[in-house]
């Protein structure tokens, strides 16, 4: 390599602003979409964690009340005029149905114990979906971010062999910069994709476990009803 074109190359900035303003338009949109992808996949994990952890204390106290020993009919009373927590939502949807199937001469309808399974199935399936809400676009990115990423490194590799055959010269003064900013559109397509597939693994993990918690308190309840049903 000769002294000039070592100077040139010296010269060069490859900081990683400068290489993202010398990027072609095509170049530039890929990186700012995976960028933000990338902030916004950060909001939902945090977000989760500390929905997660708030619904896990609250299924603890919920479970504490529940087991206390006091009388089913008076928890309802106390949580029937505004469920705070998801458990409590289930329990209340249970308990609404099971009041409701209670006619006036203090019989049952018939059926009360399919009603009253089926309250709790949509009380879980409503929490389930605010549950995995954001899950989805974690997946999403996990799964195509690194391919976004490929496709700026590969339209910016395309325009760097064209300011080659523009120059007519294979210079690392010319070539380098135009190699940079496409490898920088890659790196931040893994940035945005890996804590994406790391986190939507563990997050969809703790979520199952979650509402499996509220499956298992449903069967529970419904077991306990059965009871009062059959005696």
């Amino acid at each position: 390599m000769d002294q000039q074109t070592l100077a040139m190359a010296q010269e060069i900035d490859f900081s990683l602003l400068a290489l993202f303003m010398r990027a072609t338009f095509t170049v530039k949109i890929v990186m700012l979409m995976l960028i933000v992808a990338s902030f916004w996949s950060w909001s939902i994990i945090i977000q989760k964690f500390i929905s997660y952890k708030k619904a896990r204390a609250e299924a603890a106290a919920f479970d504490q009340a529940f087991w206390s020993g006091e009388p089913l009919d008076e928890l309802y009373d106390q949580i029937s005029g505004g469920p705070m927590s998801a458990p409590e939502r289930v329990f209340s949807a249970g308990m609404t149905e099971w009041r409701r199937s209670h006619r006036a001469d203090g019989g049952l309808i018939a059926g009360a114990q399919s009603r009253i399974d089926r309250s709790m199935d949509v009380a879980i399936a409503k929490e389930s979906e605010e549950m995995t809400k954001g899950l989805s676009f974690l997946a999403t990115v996990g799964s195509t971010g690194p391919f976004v990423g490929l496709f700026g490194t590969v339209w910016g590799i395309k325009t760097a062999f064209e300011d080659i055959a523009m120059a007519q010269s294979t210079n690392l003064a010319v070539v380098a910069p135009g190699i940079a900013e496409a490898l920088l559109a890659t790196a931040l397509g893994l940035l945005a994709a890996i804590p994406a597939v790391i986190f939507y693994n563990k997050l969809n993990a703790d979520s199952e476990r979650i509402l499996g918690g509220y499956e298992a308190f449903a069967d529970e309840f419904a077991t306990i009803l059965s009871r009062e049903l059959d005696s």
